[in-house]
């Protein structure tokens, strides 16, 4: 008679191995390239306008593309995810947003560029969900909120290596092979991601066929199964479906809708810098190199203030954080606006934008895990109302079948 292996609970209980570790940094791996491809072209915008002879809002639409991209992107690389699992979904994105990427190197105009940004953001936002959930689902349930914290803080830090990168490259060898260096990184990563990256445990428990695979995984990540081992994932209930709806009830509605606001804002303060931090001081004055050193400091701002808010969030709770941090990215925003940057010093305007960049991007933090937060309690308070009903089905059908 052959045991059941319980995979969810081998993982959630298991140790914090090294291979564990190389995982989740493979998978963080991706999301910085993510980042770095995301953010070229606002780093390349400056050189796009002089080589075409163009005002800077004529590439509002190519970067509008993008992020629309994103958001059907963001969509159907969860959908492919949980259909084909989170590592083929992972690593087509990648493939996707790095063909893309070098593609748009060759673009004559705005319309070509803009209609491959759009293609770019199907990859770029479809990498992100497929790379939280792959590396969480490695690790054990200790370690979960790491990983997960981990791939966030990534995207900015892809955001930091795009402004070196062009700081360096766009003086000496302009913005097409800015885009030939950031659709070729990560097109090398996916190459070796395809070999040595392997499937998400549980993905791999509800295909019968893969079990043989399943069991070597285990074993690399050190739990050792029997050879006619059986595998099933207890954490996975057949519920109900949750709705959005479910969100909306009076216990949630307001907080729902406020992180929502709070989020769209963020997002909003996030993208507006990265996009157009660049091309706005190379209006004010500065060379192209300085420009891209205003997008890493906005970034590294960012990756810096993304790990210090989740720190503080999770000690100071939600409401406090987020307003503090809230007056301060305001505050940075209006010392930034309130006088030519021309006028001031080149550190002094790295540092507002460090400043600003860190304390959007914690807020960004903040918000993510509130949602996260919140999402979670409605789906317990779901599952609660539904067990209830399973039991009275439970009863019932026992009544009618029980013998007379």
């Amino acid at each position: 008679m052959s045991s059941t292996v319980d995979v969810g609970k081998v993982l959630d209980e298991g140790h914090w191995s090294l291979y564990q570790k190389l995982l989740v940094a493979s998978a963080a791996m991706t999301i910085i390239f993510d980042g770095l491809d995301n953010q070229l072209l606002g780093a390349a915008i400056p050189a796009m306008m002089r080589e075409w002879a163009l005002p800077r809002p004529a590439f509002a639409s190519v970067l509008a593309a993008a992020l629309l991209g994103m958001v059907f992107g963001g969509f159907v690389g969860g959908y492919l995810g949980d259909r084909i699992g989170r590592r083929r979904a992972l690593l087509t994105s990648v493939v996707t947003f790095g063909v893309l990427t070098v593609l748009a190197s060759f673009a004559a105009n705005v319309t070509m560029l803009t209609v491959l940004r759009f293609f770019a953001g199907l990859g770029l936002g479809g990498a992100m969900p497929n790379a939280a959930a792959l590396a969480s689902e490695y690790v054990p349930l200790r370690r979960r909120p790491f990983a997960v914290t981990l791939t966030i803080v990534c995207i900015p830090l892809g955001g930091t290596l795009a402004g070196f990168t062009g700081a360096i490259v766009l003086p000496a060898y302009g913005w097409r092979a800015l885009f030939l260096i950031g659709g070729a990184l990560p097109l090398v990563l996916a190459t070796v991601l395809w070999k040595t990256l392997p499937e998400s445990p549980r993905f791999l428990a509800r295909q019968r066929e893969r079990w043989p695979e399943l069991a070597a995984l285990l074993k690399r990540l050190g739990h050792a199964t029997p050879p006619d081992a059986s595998f099933v994932d207890s954490h996975e209930r057949t519920i109900e479906r949750a709705s959005v709806r479910a969100l909306l009830v009076p216990g949630f509605r307001r907080d729902t809708l406020a992180l929502c606001v709070a989020f769209f804002f963020c997002l909003l303060s996030v993208y507006t810098g990265t996009n157009w931090v660049p091309s706005l001081l190379t209006s004010a004055g500065f060379d192209v190199a300085t420009a891209n050193y205003g997008l890493t400091a906005f970034n590294l701002g960012g990756v810096i203030g993304a790990i210090l808010g989740a720190v503080i969030f999770s000690r100071l709770g939600s409401r406090v954080t987020m307003l503090a941090m809230t007056a301060g990215a305001i505050a940075g925003c209006v010392v930034l606006g309130s006088a030519p940057v021309a006028d001031r010093s080149t550190f002094t305007v790295l540092a507002l934008l460090g400043w600003t960049g860190g304390l959007i991007n914690a807020l960004l933090i903040a918000a993510t895990l509130s949602v996260v937060f919140v999402a979670l309690a409605a789906v317990r308070e779901h599952i609660q109302r539904q067990e209830p009903a399973e039991r009275r089905t439970t009863r019932s059908t026992r009544a009618r079948t029980a013998p007379t």
